[in-house]
């Protein structure tokens, strides 16, 4: 072990442009998999004939796939129909197709658990079904939904990791790449990993709790 070697200035900057990508990575697949995500849970709560069981056959698929399969599948399966992305896009891609799938059983579920009462009682007043959902039914939904939403947003930035197999230039394939120059550097690199993923990771829990308790102060 040398963490004195390890952790030099150019070591820490050459795994800092890694956390950069892994935090990029995050947040384009969290603003595409809550858009989508919530979109879909919206379709399956509102039973739309045929439409909502074809969502919902699509979500119950995707949720049973590993997310590296999905992985290799947008990285080395959509060329061959003609769908070419770079390694970010790849990333991006199946990790918003992954955990679209799991933020929209979150979103189902969260309105699923609104009072059917608080739906009629809005329709019932001269309210469409949309505005009913939007005024009504989705915020009461949505702050229900936050820790379960925060807690499957952490295992999105957990889950960039997985994209080392396809040699996204993230965090993880970073530290491989100087231990892998020095087996000496192996534990530092992995003690670097551990405290950046926690930093990030743990600032999201915190951000949990305090929309929690913001929600019971009302």
């Amino acid at each position: 072990m040398d963490f004195s070697g390890a952790f030099s200035w150019m070591n820490i900057r050459f795994l800092l442009e890694g956390l950069k990508v892994t935090v990029e990575v995050s947040l384009v697949s969290i603003i595409f998999s809550f858009l989508i995500g919530g979109l879909t849970g919206v379709i399956r709560f509102a039973n739309i004939p045929y439409l909502s069981k074809i969502v919902g056959l699509v979500i119950d698929v995707i949720r049973n796939l590993p997310l590296l399969l999905i992985i290799f599948f947008t990285y080395f399966a959509l060329p061959q129909v003609g769908i070419q992305m770079n390694i970010f896009w790849s990333a991006v891609a199946a990790l918003t197709i992954f955990e679209s799938a799991m933020l929209s059983e979150i979103f189902r579920a969260g309105l699923n658990a609104v009072p059917k009462g608080q739906m009629e009682a809005g329709l019932s007043t001269g309210l469409t079904y949309v505005e009913t959902m939007r005024t009504i039914v989705m915020p009461q939904a949505f702050k229900s939904m936050i820790p379960a939403i925060v807690s499957q947003l952490i295992s999105l930035i957990k889950d960039t990791s997985l994209a080392v197999i396809i040699s996204l230039p993230e965090l993880t394939h970073q530290a491989r790449i100087i231990y892998g120059q020095n087996t000496n550097y192996v534990l530092p690199m992995f003690v670097a990993m551990t405290l950046m993923y926690f930093v990030i990771c743990y600032a999201l829990s915190l951000l949990s709790g305090f929309l929690e308790r913001r929600k019971y102060s009302y």
